[in-house]
């Protein structure tokens, strides 16, 4: 069973980029069936993002009233394992909250779920991210950091000098990842989308 999960600062996107990727997931014509299960980490009585992600016809565990990278680690891990013995899937895609630190998340996984595969990608917001970067830039350099793939979304709402300078200043953060340029209102590449579900693959291939 793999693990992605999708970090990234409230409003980021990243919703958008589940959806496109349970799609490309569902869509695929290599005659292979992935059982999938999305699990919701949002912190709060009502998920707007749970709402959404039914609306599309998908299936999704919620965890409530907490962070999983911090106070519901041990839910998490439960859930985990409930999800790993009673439906047995290939993936696992979970939407961390926007406060959360993804690779937090991952070292919880790691200690308690050792054969499990983890990976993270983070999105962030070119039209926010200059704005966003000198009060949040603890929290957006934790959830950055050990990204190994890094999607630079809302490229349509900033001109061309505004994202070079967006991509510099995320680069200093992490520049070992995979780094993609998208708007999540539109098609992500399937390449692009391939590339998270499988980063070390893609990675190697590129190399």
């Amino acid at each position: 069973m793999k693990v992605i999960i999708l970090g990234g600062f409230l409003g980021s996107g990243k919703t958008s980029v589940l959806l496109q990727l349970a799609r490309y997931i569902a869509g695929d014509t290599s005659g292979n069936s992935t059982k999938v299960v999305i699990l919701e980490n949002e912190i709060g009585e009502v998920s707007v993002d749970d709402s959404l992600l039914k609306r599309n016809g998908y299936q999704v565990t919620n965890l409530f009233s907490g962070c999983v990278c911090c106070t519901m680690s041990g839910e998490l891990i439960l859930n985990l394992r409930k999800i790993r013995d009673d439906f047995n899937p290939e993936l696992v895609i979970m939407e961390a909250t926007g406060v959360a630190f993804p690779d937090n998340i991952r070292q919880t996984i790691n200690q308690s779920l050792p054969e499990l595969e983890v990976a993270v990608t983070c999105i962030t917001d070119a039209k926010r991210w200059l704005r966003l970067l000198r009060p949040m830039e603890m929290l957006l350099e934790g959830q950055l950091e050990a990204a190994e793939v890094i999607l630079i979304n809302k490229i349509d709402m900033v001109d061309s000098p505004t994202l070079a300078d967006v991509e510099a200043s995320i680069r200093t953060f992490n520049n070992g990842a995979e780094f993609f340029k998208i708007s999540a209102a539109r098609p992500i590449d399937p390449l692009i989308l391939g590339t998270i579900l499988n980063p070390e693959q893609e990675k190697s291939i590129n190399e």
